[in-house]
């Protein structure tokens, strides 16, 4: 799947969640510049993934697996940040954004992927996120409140500068974003993990 067909699959699988104001102000999906293929050890994931995604989203979640390779896959932290275990099992790509092939300076669109077994620590930053787990069950925290299970196709707000976080367990987890306002390329500001329980 390219970034164009990942677009327009991302943008159909949000409006069927019920989430249309996430799609408002959506560039047309074209490519308008050039980045570089590359992947990441996380990428992995997928073909775990691609076998557990529920029906509405397992084809778009077999094309993100068939076509990851064309993709340019990211990660905002290093290793003195997390260190070695969690950069194995983390990364995303944009395909809408400021950095992704598809450009705008109104949203980013891409997807998370978190290999199982990871816990990805509370943290914020200024833009307003939608998330849309596509494949997956993971727990997660948004707020004050604790950990929560979250099946794939539940929509999950975070208003900027909420503290989130997300925990896997024996499944990976492929989740599509939408940032928008504030600084649509930032570091997230990570916050202090709450002990598990």
């Amino acid at each position: 799947m390219d970034s164009v067909t990942l677009a327009g699959a991302l943008h159909a699988a949000y409006v069927a969640a019920g989430a249309e104001d996430a799609v408002a102000g959506w560039p047309e999906a074209r490519v308008t510049r050039a980045v570089t293929p590359g992947m990441l050890p996380v990428c992995g994931v997928l073909e775990a993934a691609a076998r557990g995604a529920p029906a509405p989203f397992a084809g778009l979640v077999a094309g993100l697996r068939d076509g990851a390779a064309g993709l340019c896959w990211g990660q905002t932290y290093g290793m003195a940040d997390f260190g070695a275990d969690f950069l194995r099992s983390y990364g995303w790509t944009e395909v809408i954004g400021l950095r992704g092939p598809i450009a705008s300076e109104v949203v980013a669109v891409g997807i998370l992927l978190l290999g199982p077994g990871i816990d990805y620590p509370p943290h914020a930053h200024a833009a307003a996120e939608v998330y849309l787990p596509l494949s997956g069950r993971a727990l997660w925290m948004r707020g004050e409140g604790p950990y929560a299970p979250v099946a794939p196709g539940q929509v999950i707000r975070h208003d900027p500068w909420m503290a989130h976080g997300m925990r896997t367990g024996d499944e990976p987890l492929v989740a599509a974003y939408v940032w928008r306002a504030g600084d649509l390329a930032a570091k997230s500001r990570i916050l202090p993990t709450p002990p598990r329980t």
